[in-house]
């Protein structure tokens, strides 16, 4: 019998391994199976901007500006004025440089005249009324005691000053003959300045220059991508132009002792 028992064990013990091989190979394959039906995820990649397409998104500015408009024209209440942020306040600004202007030039009012009616009948007014609260027992009129601040008068002589010497010294390095590019284009502007103004007065080119302050930035701030691309085409063309010309006419002029020093 202990025989028996014996011979029977190691039957037992191999039919109990090839059913949990056949379990572990069940397992197995079904497990590969899953692996199989899984669809692969692959990493995802950022792409990276080649540099003919950074160099394409670069959009040529007018006069080469890389800041806005709003920064361009200085920052702060003037810019929103002309670009008519608050619209209100560049309406009044803009009537009241009209009216001064139709009173100067349409209906031929002269400045000293205007100042010295103003003040007539500021003057009548306020004398008037203050005698004639005694008599019928009010208050007079308050009239307020008016100032003129030291600190906004001191900046705006101090930024005056500041462009008046970067002026002068601008026409001095152009007197010099250093730059003969400068001194055709200031040649050019004051002839052109001096055409318009035998058309209009001081006052009619103030007040033109006034109006394309209030026009201009903003309508250009509206279509600049529209406008610059014309405007780099126009440009392309001018410096096409001044190549040839400085080809046949500026290289032939002959140079100054200083420009030769400074190449030197």
């Amino acid at each position: 019998m202990a025989e028996h028992v014996d011979n029977s064990d190691p039957k037992g013990e191999s039919l109990m391994e090839k059913i949990a091989d056949k379990f572990h190979g069940d397992d197995s394959s079904s497990d590969s199976d899953t692996e199989k039906r899984k669809p692969e995820v692959k990493p995802e990649v950022e792409p990276v901007a080649s540099e003919p397409e950074t160099l394409k998104n670069k959009v040529w500015r007018l006069f080469g500006r890389e800041k806005p408009v709003h920064k361009v024209l200085g920052g702060g209440k003037p810019a929103d004025v002309f670009l008519w942020r608050n619209k209100k306040i560049s309406a009044t600004v803009l009537g009241g440089a009209t009216a001064i202007w139709v009173l100067f030039e349409v209906l031929e009012y002269h400045l000293l005249t205007l100042i010295c009616h103003i003040l007539i009948i500021t003057l009548a007014v306020f004398f008037l009324w203050s005698n004639a609260t005694t008599f019928i027992n009010k208050k007079s009129p308050h009239i307020p005691e008016v100032h003129l601040p030291e600190g906004p008068i001191l900046e705006v002589a101090s930024a005056l000053r500041i462009e008046i010497n970067r002026a002068l010294a601008l026409l001095r390095e152009i007197a010099s003959g250093r730059e003969l590019k400068k001194f055709l284009a200031v040649i050019a502007g004051l002839w052109i300045l001096s055409i318009v103004g035998s058309w209009c007065d001081f006052l009619t080119l103030f007040y033109i220059s006034f109006v394309l302050l209030h026009t201009v930035p903003v309508l250009y701030e509206k279509y600049e991508d529209k406008v610059d691309p014309l405007a780099e085409k126009a440009m392309h063309e001018i410096k096409k132009q001044y190549a040839v010309f400085d080809a046949k006419v500026l290289s032939k002029i002959p140079r100054g002792p200083l420009k030769d020093k400074k190449r030197e």
